[in-house]
C-alpha cells in the first residue's frame, strides 16, 4: 500500500509511533510492521500492519494500539487488517530500532546476505553467487556461515546459544562468555 496523501502520511506516522508491546524501546514503525495507512472514507482508515511471525501473540495489542491513538486523533472508524504478503523479515527492522535494541541490552538481528537477483542494499542486483539468506555459495552449492553474536554489554563476539527461545518466541536466549551476562538475541527471520 503506497501513502499518496498528506493525512495519510501523518496517520501513518503516528500509527508507526505506537511502541511494541513486547519490546517497549521500539515503536512500530522502527519494529517495521505497520505496512500503510488508507483513508476509505471521510472519518475511516484503514492501517495494513504485518506480524513478525503468524502466530505472534502481539498482534491483538498492536491493533488496539494503533486504533486507540488513531481514535484520539479524531478518526472514529479504524480498521487494522493484517496482511501476511509479502512477510515481515528482520531486514524491515531500521537502523534506529537496531540502535535502541543493542543499547536496551537485545543483541539486534544480524544483516543477512542477499539473494541471488534481489535487491542488494543500494538497489543493485545480488551477484548470482549469493544463495539462500545467510548462506554464501561455492562451486554451485549453500556453504552455511555461522556469524557471531555480539553481546550488547561488553561488545564480545565470543557468546553461546543458552535456549533457542527467550521471553519471546522473536528471541533467544545468550550468555555472554567475555562478561558472563546473558542477554536476549532477536533472532533472524
Amino acid at each position: 500500500m503506497v501513502t499518496t496523501t498528506a493525512l495519510e502520511a501523518e496517520l501513518l506516522e503516528l500509527a508507526g509511533s505506537v511502541p511494541d508491546p513486547e519490546l517497549p524501546v521500539v515503536t512500530l514503525a522502527e519494529l517495521g510492521v505497520v505496512r500503510g495507512v488508507r483513508v476509505t472514507a471521510p472519518g475511516r482508515v484503514e492501517v495494513e500492519l504485518t506480524p513478525t511471525y503468524t502466530g505472534c501473540p502481539a498482534v491483538e495489542a498492536m491493533s488496539a494500539d494503533i486504533e486507540r491513538v488513531l481514535h484520539d486523533h479524531g478518526i472514529p472508524e479504524v480498521e487494522v487488517r493484517r496482511v501476511l504478503s509479502p512477510a515481515w523479515t528482520t531486514d524491515a527492522i531500521s537502523a534506529e530500532g537496531r540502535r535502541k535494541l543493542a543499547e536496551f541490552g537485545i543483541a539486534p538481528p544480524r544483516p543477512v546476505l542477499p539473494t541471488a537477483g534481489s535487491p542488494s542494499v543500494d538497489g543493485a542486483p545480488a551477484p548470482a553467487a549469493a544463495g539462500p539468506r545467510g548462506t554464501a555459495t561455492r562451486g554451485g552449492g549453500p556453504i552455511p556461515v555461522d556469524l557471531a553474536i555480539r553481546c550488547p554489554h561488553c561488545g564480545s563476539t565470543d557468546t553461546a546459544l543458552l535456549s533457542r527461545f527467550s521471553s519471546t518466541a522473536c528471541k533467544a536466549l545468550r550468555r555472554c562468555e567475555s562478561c558472563r551476562e546473558p542477554f536476549d538475541h532477536f533472532k533472524e527471520v
